[in-house]
């Protein structure tokens, strides 16, 4: 068997994801905070200002990588979830449904932070724009997720009809990536491209990469901590739970 596919199998076996999940979970965290530091440094002192909004957009390099994470953990979940529906896989069930919450607060985040860079710009806190009410309406749907899933006490069942709304809901993101194109938004189009050239000035780039990169490893952080937890609910009784449970305690210093 390839080793790349041997370590996929692996991954999903419940005694070794935990491992897993305990051993990098601490450095996802640690990359995420140095990035975050280095990169609110670099957006708040090295930066220059806007030649039309001055200050007031460096607000931008918290609200654009919360955006886009907000759609990038949505369209995960819901991958995750048809794996799970699909081949029926224990795991991705556990990580479709631990994406749900860290999804959620960076919807609000994004909605958050849009509404205070709206007041200097649009001369209002909230505008039924297409952009804000289909990011609305996204955070309505990781709550649904969310709701549904803790409804139904059998967690097997919970997570596929929370996965099945994670499926459905997905057809969202393009209508939020392409609504300032389609509909006369307030919302300014789009800045920063990957593929071509960006309206953005080079100098202002380098504090908005290291945002994006800092969110990516919090969000892997925070998916391999809740994932774990969730694992180890769902896993008690087990043997390999009691014996990291006793291997826990006897590591203990004794008080």
């Amino acid at each position: 068997m390839n080793p790349l596919v041997r370590w996929f199998h692996q991954l999903g076996s419940p005694p070794y994801f935990d491992r897993f999940a305990a051993r990098w979970t601490p450095w996802c965290y640690l990359a995420a905070i140095v990035l975050l530091v280095v990169g609110l440094w670099q957006a708040l002192f090295v930066a220059p200002a806007d030649y039309q909004q001055g200050d007031s957009f460096r607000i931008l390099y918290i609200h654009v990588p919360s955006a886009w994470m907000s759609m990038f953990v949505f369209g995960l979940m819901a991958f995750y979830a048809a794996i799970a529906l699909v081949w029926r896989i224990k795991l991705c069930e556990i990580l479709a449904m631990a994406c749900a919450p860290t999804g959620a607060a960076f919807t609000v985040i994004t909605l958050a932070t849009g509404s205070i860079w709206g007041k200097p710009m649009w001369g209002t806190w909230w505008d039924w724009d297409p952009r804000l009410t289909t990011e609305l309406i996204l955070l309505f749907l990781y709550l649904g997720v969310i709701a549904l899933y803790n409804a139904i006490d059998d967690r097997r069942n919970a997570a596929r009809a929370a996965g099945l709304l994670a499926i459905v809901g997905v057809a969202l993101l393009p209508v939020i990536r392409y609504s300032v194109v389609w509909w006369n938004s307030l919302h300014q189009g789009q800045t920063i491209r990957v593929f071509g050239e960006s309206s953005m000035d080079s100098s202002m780039v380098l504090p908005l990469v290291l945002m994006v990169v800092a969110t990516k490893f919090w969000f892997a952080g925070s998916l391999l901590a809740r994932a774990r937890a969730d694992n180890l609910r769902r896993e008690a009784g087990k043997d390999w739970v009691a014996k990291l449970a006793t291997t826990q305690a006897a590591a203990e210093p004794a008080r």
